[in-house]
């Protein structure tokens, strides 16, 4: 008896945050970014493709360090000793493109891009570490046309894909009125930036949570703190009651027309030089997109859009949803966001030291294919090829040309190419395929020129439902002349 042990067999199991896509869903993803990718170039955006690895010191934000080299990407150091990853995001790639390409791409610089990107976090129920994303960025254009170009391409694009309007709104805000009403505020002095930086950052913090703190626990943490239910204190800015006032005044400044909003905003930055310039900013891209045929219908002008405020430079946009669905729970809840973006005038900097204005948008791409299912607009069963059944092996040539025929035709077709012994595995599998329709052709067929067309669909319709009478005026299989297959089988698919 032999001692030793036999080899362990690999698992079979995706990696923790990791997921594989099959067939429908693979086919729903390339079909809405195709429509995406038409309204881009449309608009005259170019597409572009990255390496999914970058040089970590691209990357920036996330360099090794000696404990954990790989903290929020997934990197590792090659035999040079250089540190390399995974791509975080798709706006990285777009910087050091942009830097060493300067020369060579016009300026501004359209591009869109698709694909997935990697985040090395811990996984959760609907978080993955790999994911799709989907942006479109202009590259050196410092007017705000350009931000109101993305936002109507934006909205395109969402009707493009099957969102009517009236179930989504482009919401537009600026940083710079933000940052104006900071200074009316007294927590922002124009002439030393560094100068209450801290305070800021909570201030920003505190209104981002807005939606999950509500009005008491920004105020909360714009003052003193805020207490959890936990127990756990956090530390506010500090502010008065009366800073936080024109803070959540600037939260609350939205009005019934989009020049209602702006004269509103105009009030809260009264004083403030950078505050003007971004309610002018507003302004603009408002009358730029209703020159369009953008209405409030489609693009509104709303204060109370904070994500990312932190992170951008002048106007910030978000496309969210606003039909209901259900959650697992079973209570009703908007179903939001699921794009975002604004301008970002550092983009280029870390490479050249030179200032390159920017302004672009990402959208979700999973987030986006679920509100689809939820309207009904794609997770239909999706239809399998027609199946060529095989019963004679000598006369595989005839069986592989009359799939052929069908391709040509414009049908989806294939031959069976498993064992063809047992002929019910064959329609099993046809089965599995959802197949709509298998041709059948024997010895005594072939002798005689037909063929025989059987109906799937209609054959489990009629087992499951149809009276005998009924099947016998219904039959599920015809024979049709050889020649006469293209046709009968368009016609049972009910293409003509």
């Amino acid at each position: 008896m032999s001692s030793e042990k036999k080899p362990r067999r690999p698992r079979a199991e995706t990696p923790k945050g990791f997921r594989d896509y099959f067939g429908a869903e693979v086919t729903e993803r390339a079909e809405m970014l195709a429509s995406i990718a038409e309204v881009y170039r449309a608009h005259g955006f170019d597409p572009l493709e990255t390496s999914a690895v970058e040089t970590v010191e691209a990357l920036g934000k996330f360099l090794p360090d000696v404990d954990r080299p790989n903290e929020g990407v997934f990197a590792w150091q090659d035999e040079g000793g250089d540190w390399l990853a995974l791509r975080y995001d798709m706006t990285a790639p777009l910087a050091r493109v942009a830097a060493q390409f300067r020369n060579d791409l016009p300026s501004p610089y359209r591009r869109y891009t698709m694909g997935p990107v990697w985040r090395n976090e811990k996984p959760g129920p609907g978080r993955f570490r790999q994911f799709y994303q989907c942006d479109a960025d202009t590259v050196g254009a410092p007017s705000v046309a350009a931000d109101a170009e993305i936002c109507g391409m934006l909205s395109d694009a969402l009707e493009a894909v099957g969102i009517p309007r009236g179930d989504y709104v482009v919401r537009v805000n600026n940083r710079k009125v933000l940052n104006g009403v900071m200074e009316v505020a007294g927590v922002l002095d124009p002439s030393d930036p560094e100068r209450f930086a801290q305070e800021r950052g909570i201030v920003l913090r505190a209104i981002d949570k807005f939606d999950k703190f509500g009005e008491a626990g920004v105020r909360a943490l714009m003052g003193a703190g805020r207490l959890d239910a936990s127990g756990d204190f956090t530390k506010g800015a500090g502010l008065s009651a009366e800073q936080a006032d024109v803070v959540m005044g600037f939260m609350a400044a939205r009005r019934e027309s989009g020049a209602a909003t702006v004269a509103r905003l105009r009030e809260l930055v009264r004083g403030s030089a950078l505050g003007a310039a971004g309610v002018d900013e507003l302004e603009l891209i408002a009358s730029l997109l209703d020159g369009q045929g953008y209405g409030a219908d489609r693009i509104v002008i709303d204060p109370s859009v904070v994500r990312g405020l932190g992170y951008y430079t002048g106007p910030v946009f978000e496309a969210e949803l606003t039909f209901e669905i259900f959650d697992e729970k079973g209570r009703k809840r908007s179903f939001g966001s699921v794009a975002g973006g604004g301008r970002y005038d550092d983009l280029v900097k870390r490479f050249t030291g030179q200032e390159v204005p920017a302004t672009g948008v990402s959208i979700g791409v999973d987030r986006l294919l679920s509100a689809l299912r939820a309207k009904g607009r794609i997770g239909a069963p999706a239809q399998g090829p027609v199946v060529v059944t095989v019963m004679d092996r000598d006369r595989m040539g005839d069986y592989l040309a009359m799939a052929a025929e069908l391709r040509r035709a414009g049908i989806r077709a294939e031959v069976y190419l498993g064992n063809p012994k047992n002929f019910g595995n064959q329609l099993k599998y046809a089965d599995k395929r959802a197949s709509p329709v298998a041709i059948i052709q024997g010895t005594d067929e072939a002798a005689r020129g037909v063929v025989q067309i059987k109906d799937l669909v209609l054959g489990a319709k009629i087992a499951a439902e149809a009276s005998l009478e009924e099947w016998k005026n219904q039959p599920a299989q015809v024979e049709v002349p050889r020649d006469a297959m293209v046709q009968s089988v368009r016609r049972m698919l009910g293409l003509g």
